[in-house]
């Protein structure tokens, strides 16, 4: 008969996974102090160093954000422009970061299918809000994105209020809905443009695209995003930097 061996788990690990618990049911929301490594020290009852070494990988993780002479913060997509082109890695050739201006151009509910349901991880005909927009660099239209999420958890999501945003669309989950996106897969392959995305970008059909399917999580690694994104790539790269 097999046996099994226990996992171990190093304990600033443990601590970790706890730290991660207080950020998933909102004890610390985007943007907040967390307690010094003192006080947290001595709410686990374990050394500083351990609180360190675990509050260390959260923030080279892009969970956590450590501010000189201030303390340790919870990630926010409002915090600079370092977050924005976190999720973003459509650069320029010659390299440099431009700012993107989002453009919505439909948002509606609809009923899941097969491969949403799957995807998000909820049932087939839930509920799901789509939207379509474009991403702007110096006003050329680079981007087309549909978007799907689970319609409870965005419940009020409408264009007009897409329109009204004047920050990024992770900052507006954040501070609207109280989706804080920390992670995300992607997954890239050539294709060419149909009438719908050539119309959008202002291209011939046919026109080579990069497509890049992505799904995004929040604490506890629940999908709360299905992203199908063609990007128009003549004067633009997408930019990954591995390590």
């Amino acid at each position: 008969m097999s046996q099994v061996s226990p996992i171990f788990r190093p304990l600033y690990r443990q601590i970790k996974q706890l730290l991660l618990q207080s950020l998933e049911v909102g004890e610390w929301r985007p943007g907040d102090a967390i307690p010094s490594e003192t006080d947290l020290a001595a709410r686990f009852a374990v050394s500083q160093g351990t609180v360190r070494k675990a509050i260390d990988e959260m923030a080279s993780e892009n969970l956590l954000v450590r501010k000189q002479g201030k303390g340790t913060f919870v990630a926010s997509h409002g915090d600079d422009q370092r977050t924005s082109f976190r999720f973003l890695r459509l650069v320029p050739l010659s390299g440099e970061q431009v700012a993107s201006q989002s453009v919505p151009l439909e948002c509606w509910r609809a009923k899941a299918g097969a491969e949403a349901a799957r995807v998000l991880k909820i049932e087939a005909g839930a509920p799901v809000i789509i939207l379509r927009r474009v991403l702007q660099f110096s006003r050329k239209p680079i981007v087309l994105d549909d978007i799907y999420l689970p319609g409870e958890m965005f419940h009020g999501l409408s264009l007009e209020l897409l329109q009204e945003n004047q920050g990024s669309l992770y900052s507006l989950f954040e501070t609207k809905f109280g989706v804080c996106i920390v992670r995300a897969e992607e997954r890239l392959r050539a294709v060419s443009a149909e009438r719908v995305s050539a119309e959008a970008l202002q291209v011939a059909e046919g026109t080579p695209l990069l497509s890049a399917e992505r799904v995004t999580y929040t604490y506890g690694d629940k999908p709360v995003e299905w992203r199908r994104g063609l990007f128009l790539t003549d004067d633009y790269c997408y930019f990954n930097q591995l390590s």
